[in-house]
């Protein structure tokens, strides 16, 4: 009974997300729906009995898996940047409400590099910023660091700029849409931040190596098991190149972090 409930909650999830994917409308018509859908969401991966039975379907072998898991993926992704694009708006518009994936996410941001503190000579980059770029707006006010965000999407870097115009114009925060080859200060990052749903994360990661200095820390924000449903997996990397030194796992959070440093400096 459990199970069959189960895989009607996913397909009912499904069917919602792809319903909201592709109506953002610039009047938030559907953006109270659309928040109620992501917490529920939210509160169903990071629920302990919800992961025992992904765990044991996967174990199991069931076919399907992941086709599943890569179409929830990638359709509560697109439903959460619309969601980040109406919350911009309505902050714009005066508006400061949070709702329960936002707090989730924002408490994930307090414990993102473990011991690898941010500080104000830090420069921080972080990949995949969004139209409501919380991640650069807490470490800039916090630390004071550099803070440089990137997207593909330019209406996102549009609200975005907007956002942090609103809620920090003092901080030393920007926000372009640049691939990571492109940026002429790749060299002076001294953290990373990928966003968890960010598709290619791992191959830009590869493709970081040559470009980045040695002491650079990246967090690489992810999600195995049920909350792969929602963030994209961690995958091996060559320990050559870049090496895992550290993850920070956290069952009520919407993400899990991975740390890793270059291959060649030993955590210390």
């Amino acid at each position: 009974m459990k199970l069959t409930m189960f895989d009607q909650s996913l397909a009912d999830y499904l069917t919602r997300f792809k319903y909201f994917a592709d109506r953002f409308d610039h009047i938030s018509r559907h953006r109270t729906e659309l928040e109620r859908l992501v917490d529920d969401y939210s509160t169903f991966i990071t629920d302990e009995s919800n992961s025992n039975i992904w765990d044991g379907l996967e174990r199991q072998g069931t076919g399907g898996l992941n086709g599943l898991a890569e179409e929830l993926r990638a359709y509560s992704a697109r439903c959460v940047a619309t969601l980040e694009k109406y919350r911009a708006l309505k902050l714009i518009k005066g508006d400061t409400g949070i709702t329960d994936y936002f707090r989730n996410i924002e408490e994930c941001i307090e414990k993102e590099f473990g011991s690898f503190q941010v500080t104000s000579k830090s420069i921080v980059l972080l990949v995949g910023s969004g139209a409501f770029p919380m991640t650069a707006l807490l470490i800039a006010k916090r630390t004071g660091a550099e803070v440089i965000g990137i997207d593909i999407d330019d209406e996102a870097i549009g609200l975005g700029v907007k956002v942090i115009e609103a809620l920090g114009p003092e901080l030393k925060i920007r926000l372009i849409n640049t691939p990571v080859e492109n940026l002429d200060y790749i060299q002076e990052v001294t953290h990373i931040i990928f966003s968890s749903t960010v598709a290619d994360k791992y191959d830009m990661l590869e493709r970081l190596h040559p470009l980045t200095n040695e002491e650079v820390v990246v967090a690489m924000r992810h999600g195995n098991g049920l909350k792969s449903l929602f963030n994209y997996p961690m995958k091996e990397t060559d320990d050559d190149k870049w090496k895992l030194v550290d993850t920070v796992l956290r069952q009520n959070d919407i993400f899990d972090i991975a740390l890793y440093k270059k291959g060649t400096i030993t955590h210390g």
